[in-house]
């Protein structure tokens, strides 16, 4: 069975065929969020410190960190970014930049063995994120785009993560240690994104043996109610064999879709999680609607 052994100061995370969804915290990143970017830029983890504590609350098994704030020191803010959350929890980092030397800088800052996001079929990008994934003993996330850019077809988009893969056994890493995200295309844009994005991880997972993940809200895009279409798109890419995805925690229809996947697939043995999660909230729902129901029939006894 695959399995991606990523590591905290003090704990250590799996990401395997055999094990339960992991659900890696999307919220510190200041894309799309001017405060959380104005914060970041001066200085100031006050959203950072909340979101990191809140996604690890939530079930968060691991955390990305991105710091990708136009015209700031990126390389800094994010090894300084990293140091604070290590110091707030205790669940391993996924270290996200599109820029190399934030990337070697976070990686010199983390304690243990992070998940690095990310390196692309691109032949130049291939080149210098690789050997820091070799250098620091670390994991990292292959984006199947390339030169050419992002195709819609499933098929080019597997050639590409073959690429990522073959690459890396050439610089020693090998294929477990390497994350595929295949792409995840907006269905109300590409009617045939969902089922393009099933088979794709099925291929994956049987043809390259790798774990993959994605940013799980890509799927519902431009679409109304789209907590629900990302539970529903969740549950399948489970049965489809894909093993983690960047994605909210705070969101609960779509950690509820996860958490019952992993029942169905078998990864929640004698589905004990799912009834430590929900009986003792049931049980006490219980309780109160019985006490409630007593109450009642003793009023109308006395009336």
């Amino acid at each position: 069975m695959t399995r991606t052994v990523l590591e905290s100061k003090t704990k250590t995370h799996i990401i395997g065929f055999d094990r339960p969804f992991t659900v890696i915290g999307e919220r510190i990143n200041p894309t799309g969020r001017k405060k959380l970017a104005a914060e970041m830029k001066e200085y100031n983890f006050e959203t950072v410190t909340a979101d990191a504590l809140a996604q690890a609350a939530a079930g968060a098994h691991m955390l990305d960190v991105n710091a990708g704030i136009p015209l700031a020191n990126e390389p800094d803010i994010l090894a300084k970014t990293i140091k604070l959350v290590q110091s707030l929890v205790d669940i391993p980092l996924c270290i996200d930049s599109s820029i190399v030397e934030a990337l070697e800088q976070g990686l010199a800052a983390y304690e243990g063995r992070p998940l690095l996001n990310s390196v692309t079929g691109e032949e130049e990008r291939l080149e210098v994120v690789l050997p820091l994934v070799k250098k620091y003993g670390c994991a990292v996330v292959g984006i199947s785009n390339d030169e050419t850019g992002i195709s819609e077809d499933p098929d080019v988009r597997f050639e590409v993560a073959k690429k990522i893969v073959q690459h890396a056994a050439d610089y020693g890493i090998p294929a477990h240690d390497i994350v595929i995200d295949p792409l995840v295309m907006p269905i109300g844009a590409l009617g045939n994104a969902g089922v393009g994005a099933l088979n794709l991880i099925r291929r994956l997972h049987d043809e390259l043996k790798v774990n993959t993940t994605c940013g799980a809200s890509n799927m519902s895009f431009g679409l109304p109610n789209r907590h629900s279409l990302n539970g529903a798109f969740l549950s399948m890419a489970v049965g489809a064999g894909m093993t983690s995805a960047i994605m909210n925690p705070l969101h609960e229809p779509e950690m509820h879709a996860i958490w019952g996947a992993d029942v169905i697939a078998g990864h929640d043995k004698d589905c004990a999680a799912w009834i430590k999660r929900f009986r003792e909230a049931s049980a006490e729902g219980e309780a109160q609607g019985a006490r409630g129901g007593r109450s009642t029939r003793r009023r109308r006894a006395a009336e």
